[in-house]
């Protein structure tokens, strides 16, 4: 068998996650390297300076940092579920919605879930500044879940919108569990269950030890 992709990542990130769903459901064989974001290794650093994951390494050498570019790769190549063939009048539906997500909604999540490091925009009250973010985040979530009437964002089939949004909504999710639960969106919530309820998810969060070069490699 020939040298096979490597993938580097991180259990818990939304971008990684992306990368090992797409990664699994298309069958793609590959190398995951779990990796330690305060000690990346330099095989990682090597392949993508910039030291986000993930980032998969091709046989050839051709290297993919942009989780979005990931799971367009391995879906490109096999995608039994269709996640990229939605009808033809929703892939602009598709496209914005996954914009929407890593653009402001993204924003939201990280100042409410980390108000810490945001000092120069907290001021003097962080708690207060994470639920500006958190209510500000509401307001797409619960478009979301006006969306979902049919199961899935663009209606009754999965498609690379709903696995390229639900790490995101479940990181915000997990940030007061409790607080998620409370609201009124039923679908949304129902949506996220089922996802983390399936095989898919239970096999891409798997945990792995991290990876370590062979001595003398």
């Amino acid at each position: 068998m020939g040298a096979l992709p490597v993938l580097y990542s991180f259990r818990r990130c939304p971008y990684a996650m992306r990368a090992r769903l797409a990664l699994s459901v298309s069958g793609q064989t590959h190398e995951l390297r779990e990796v330690v974001l305060r000690n990346k290794p330099a095989e990682m650093l090597a392949a993508s300076p910039k030291g986000t994951v993930p980032v998969l390494v091709l046989p050839g050498g051709e290297v993919l940092d942009e989780s979005l570019d990931i799971m367009r790769w391995a879906l490109g190549r096999h995608d039994p579920a269709q996640w990229l063939s939605p009808l033809p009048a929703l892939q602009q539906d598709m496209d914005a919605l996954i914009a929407a997500n890593d653009g402001e909604f993204k924003q939201h999540v990280d100042r409410y879930k980390y108000p810490n490091r945001y000092p120069q925009e907290s001021g003097a009250s962080p708690a207060d500044f994470a639920l500006h973010h958190r209510s500000e985040a509401a307001h797409w979530l619960a478009q979301l879940d006006a969306r979902l009437t049919g199961g899935w964002l663009l209606g009754t089939q999965a498609s690379l919108a709903d696995m390229a949004l639900l790490p995101f909504v479940r990181q915000f999710a997990h940030t007061d569990a409790n607080w998620f639960a409370a609201q009124p969106w039923p679908l949304l919530q129902g949506w996220l269950a089922a996802f983390e309820g399936s095989e898919l998810y239970a096999g891409v969060m798997q945990k792995q030890p991290p990876w370590q070069a062979a001595a003398g490699a």
